[in-house]
């Protein structure tokens, strides 16, 4: 019989978000007339908005025609491409360095196929799972020791180093994953905190694979919005992004890659010839009903939508970030992300989430499913209806 891919046998039992599913199911199931409330998935709750919306449906209607009617577009479609560079990147990319996917996170997976089992990989800690379990899936990375996995090199980012890694402990020639704002703890990197880690990249060899899918909610004018507005990125940095959190499109799936073409391996091949390679070998391209949803998005009624929806999703982390803040619980994140990291010194972060969850019946995420720097932290996400969100925050008075 065909061996296992031994790979899938170090990844640890139970990705964090089905667990915590698991665990809400069978509280429910002993209270069933208790009335839970999430704020824990980052999924988004509201309606796609009527400009973006319409775009879908021509996108649809378009597929109806023979005269617009359109198959296979394995880059993405050129006129999103060109949008996505003017919009989000004022023109300093070509329609041939932006790739237009299926959502960030199945880049994020995907890209790894470009560097294979050798490379070392770094991630800041606490970290979104699917940069550790993609590394551990291509073999970059071996079993789950109890506190972390073999072979990652974790990057703490706590309270005491404001959230932002010591570079000094970049591995040479390696993998760097870096989020901004930050999924789970909100923080947001300013524009020395990104030159500081330009440099040490280049000074590494490292290759940052930056995960901007948060980047419109950022409402502080100073704070970047992606890694190349930093001198030197091209060279060393590619950036994920996606339409998922901006637009209401966890259930529609569209997301990019930026892949400058001056980005190199050691040895001086493009990388972006050969993610090009790898995405029309592995991937047909998004739906582009999706595409035209993601056209309207750009355009300026849909641009201002999607500044709606932040700023609504915004608001109720406000809401929560005051509950917390009323019991006396520390906490960082919510104003330019929809993510709010609280602490709870001396406890295991499984505990409090159990606590919450029966004192409160309200579902959030332990951070110690982030990585070891999150034990003792709670993430709550802002995803949810304004009146859930404020009942929820009326709960938590039942916490302290």
């Amino acid at each position: 019989m065909i061996k296992r891919n031994p790979y899938i046998a170090n990844i640890k039992a139970g990705y964090l978000f089905p667990e915590i599913a698991k665990r809400r199911r069978e509280y429910q199931a002993a209270h069933p007339d208790a009335k839970i409330i999430s704020l824990g998935v980052g999924n988004t709750t509201e309606p796609i908005l009527p400009h973006i919306n319409a775009g879908l449906v021509e996108g649809a209607r378009r597929l109806s025609a023979a005269a617009t009617y359109s198959g296979y577009q394995d880059e993405g479609l050129l006129e999103l491409r060109e949008k996505i560079a003017a919009v989000f990147y004022r023109g300093a990319f070509g329609a041939d360095e932006i790739f237009i996917s299926d959502g960030a996170k199945c880049d994020i997976g995907r890209l790894q196929l470009l560097f294979g089992a050798g490379s070392p990989v770094a991630v800041q800690d606490p970290s979104y799972p699917v940069y550790v379990d993609g590394s551990v899936l291509i073999g970059a990375a071996g079993g789950w020791t109890g506190a972390g996995y073999a072979g990652i090199t974790y990057l703490p980012c706590t309270a005491e180093n404001n959230y932002f890694p010591d570079l000094e402990k970049l591995p040479e020639n390696g993998l760097l994953y870096f989020c901004s704002p930050n999924n789970p703890t909100g923080a947001t990197a300013d524009r020395e905190q990104l030159a500081v880690l330009v440099r040490a990249a280049r000074r590494t060899g490292t290759l940052i694979i930056f995960d901007a899918a948060y980047a419109e909610y950022i409402r502080a004018g100073a704070l970047p919005k992606s890694i190349f507005e930093i001198d030197g990125a091209r060279e060393c940095a590619i950036e994920v992004n996606s339409f998922s959190k901006p637009a209401g499109f966890t259930g529609v799936r569209l997301g990019w890659t930026v892949v400058p073409r001056e980005l190199a391996y050691a040895g001086g091949g493009s990388v972006n010839a050969d993610w090009a390679r790898v995405t029309g070998t592995i991937f047909n391209g998004a739906s582009n009903i999706a595409q035209y949803g993601a056209l309207a998005a750009l355009e300026s009624e849909g641009i201002l939508e999607m500044r709606k929806l932040c700023d609504f999703y915004l608001e109720n982390a406000r809401l929560i970030r005051e509950a917390l803040s009323r019991l006396g619980v520390a906490s960082v994140g919510g104003d330019n992300s929809p993510y709010i990291w609280a602490r709870f010194p001396g406890r295991k972060s499984w505990d409090v989430f159990a606590e919450i969850l029966d004192k409160c019946r309200i579902v959030t995420t332990p951070g110690s499913g982030f990585g070891p720097s999150g034990e003792g932290f709670i993430r709550f996400s802002a995803f949810g209806h304004r009146a859930d969100v404020e009942e929820a925050c009326r709960r938590l008075a039942q916490f302290g």
